[in-house]
């Protein structure tokens, strides 16, 4: 059975797209990693609370995000709702956010997860939680990691995709390899 994708995503992704485009001319490198049809993981580090929105504005394609419950909750928690996003609880095991997340790469859709579980607002990068891993290995779909560098000001934000690839065995070899991927693509691409 096909999930339908929200129509406010649908909606709101190319506002957005414009006005990044406008405000910060964000420099976008190897979105053609994100290509695939068949559902896919990307995973990355978190420096800010406009990442969800820069990724975004990097595909046409609907991101399924993971954001912290507490969004979900007050006058505007229907809007996170409406947008398709996974509510995860982060004070414990998220069984049921990994059974969403599930489902919508079972329906070849595009799962978007910050592994370090918060913002960082240097570019050091915090341990990663195994969620991105166990997906992947759960549901035999790829990771795509990506890597967010600079500020946000204008012309001076980049969003760097690397190459989609499949996770071996062993969760918390995994789960280290995935962290030194995004880290080479941040040492890489610095701004």
């Amino acid at each position: 059975m096909s999930m339908k994708e929200s129509k406010l995503y649908k909606f709101i992704r190319p506002i957005v797209t414009f006005l990044f485009r406008v405000i910060y001319k964000p420099t976008i490198i190897g979105k053609e990693n994100i290509s695939n049809d068949k559902g896919i993981i990307l995973a990355g580090n978190h420096t800010h609370n406009f990442d969800c929105l820069l990724l975004m504005s990097a595909t046409k394609k609907p991101i399924h995000f993971f954001a912290k419950i507490e969004l979900f909750k007050g006058p505007f928690g229907f809007i996170f709702k409406s947008l398709g996003l996974i509510p995860v609880d982060r004070s414990k095991k998220n069984k049921s956010a990994l059974i969403k997340g599930y489902d919508y790469l079972n329906d070849e859709k595009i799962v978007g997860i910050f592994p370090e579980g918060t913002t960082c607002k240097n570019q050091e990068l915090l341990p990663f939680k195994i969620g991105a891993v166990k997906m992947a290995d759960e549901t035999k779909k790829k990771i795509v990691p990506f890597a967010i560098i600079g500020k946000y000001r204008r012309g001076k934000i980049k969003i760097v995709f690397g190459k989609a690839y499949n996770i071996l065995n062993d969760l918390d070899k995994e789960n280290e390899r995935l962290r030194d991927k995004v880290k080479k693509l941040i040492k890489d691409n610095e701004v």
